[in-house]
């Protein structure tokens, strides 16, 4: 059956994970703006269809998607206790913000949680309750109690919070914050440790529907490969090298020394032929290591004579097996054993 991917609609969120994708070998073909599905390219049998944030969770849930590209705040604060949904990837590289709470500017006494909890408490006793304006109802929740905040009312709304104290609806908010400019900008300052969560875009799936049928687990296990190899190449460079050596196995020595230009898994060494007469024996190198390890790679060749130097990007990694699609069994077997 086809896969059914989800992808937000009416977010920037969706223009990075397009490119994202596009990046990984996924290639989403939308005909307009205003279309709801989409044709994929990379991955067989697939689709996407595009949705807004806020209903992507549920759509995961009641199994009318199979996969999405979401925050990691929206799928947390929506998900049910035993849920046949999870999270498959828990790091793309975008969408990242974070849930924070955030108090007037004026309370000067107030730059902690602590001071915040020590506030509540003293609102209660003169019979009132520290009112938290919030979209996310459950994750501030969770948090605040965690905290020892036992005393305050949750305020829901789907409307800009940051005005939500001027107004004198709430007295605090926990909102989304990725720069802090619109905070500053209605006196409000974030406490110290008031991040209730560190958010980013993660790929979330119906672990029932991916796995019963066999075309989409595959399907599935097709993106994940993809998506894992991309990342994985985004900090790798492959790096080649001529050397005159003895042999293979010396230059291979020689190589394996410096740890700064091991490699990944170790060194490629291959023997160079010309057209010509040349003195000695000369062996290329091939290795692929880290973007920080770059410039300390290519002074360690120098010093053992390589010449030649060449660095290109890996556009992809791939692993001995992929480590995402490796827990999806298993969280799937664990859901229905006999899928095992």
């Amino acid at each position: 059956m086809t896969l059914r991917i989800a992808l937000p609609s009416n977010t920037e969120l969706l223009g990075d994970a397009l490119a994202f994708l596009g990046a990984s070998g996924i290639r989403v073909s939308r005909r307009s703006s205003r279309s709801l599905s989409a044709s994929v390219k990379g991955v067989p049998d697939s689709v996407a269809l595009f949705q807004r944030s806020v209903d992507i969770p549920g759509k995961i849930e009641e199994a009318a998607a199979d996969l999405a590209v979401i925050g990691l705040d929206r799928y947390l604060e929506s998900v049910r206790d035993g849920s046949e949904t999870a999270i498959l990837h828990g790091n793309l590289g975008f969408g990242a913000c974070q849930l924070m709470i955030a108090v007037p500017e004026a309370w000067v006494d107030v730059s902690s949680v602590y001071d915040l909890a020590d506030l509540s408490f003293t609102l209660r006793e003169q019979g009132k309750e520290l009112r938290v304006a919030t979209k996310y109802p459950r994750l501030a929740r969770q948090f605040l109690f965690k905290h020892g905040l036992n005393y305050f009312s949750l305020i829901e709304s789907a409307g800009a919070m940051e005005a939500a104290p001027l107004m004198g609806y709430a007295d605090v908010i926990v909102d989304i914050v990725e720069t802090g400019t619109t905070l500053r900008e209605n006196r409000l300052k974030t406490l110290a440790d008031g991040c209730v969560l560190d958010s980013r875009a993660v790929l979330v799936g119906n672990l029932r529907t991916l796995s019963e049928d066999g075309g989409r687990r595959e399907a599935l296990r097709v993106i994940l490969e993809l998506i894992e190899a991309h990342i994985n190449g985004e900090t790798a460079f492959t790096v080649t090298a001529n050397v005159l050596g003895d042999s293979e196995e010396a230059v291979a020595r020689a190589v394996l020394q410096n740890p700064e230009i091991s490699g990944l898994q170790g060194p490629t060494i291959g023997r160079v032929y010309s057209k010509g007469e040349v003195a000695g024996l000369w062996y290329a190198i091939t290795v692929v290591v880290d973007r920080s390890n770059l410039i300390a790679a290519v002074d360690r060749l120098r010093t053992i004579g390589a010449s030649g130097i060449t660095a290109s990007p890996a556009a992809y990694v791939f692993r001995s097996h992929s480590p995402a699609y490796a827990s999806f069994l298993d969280a799937a077997a664990r859901l229905s054993p006999r899928l095992g």
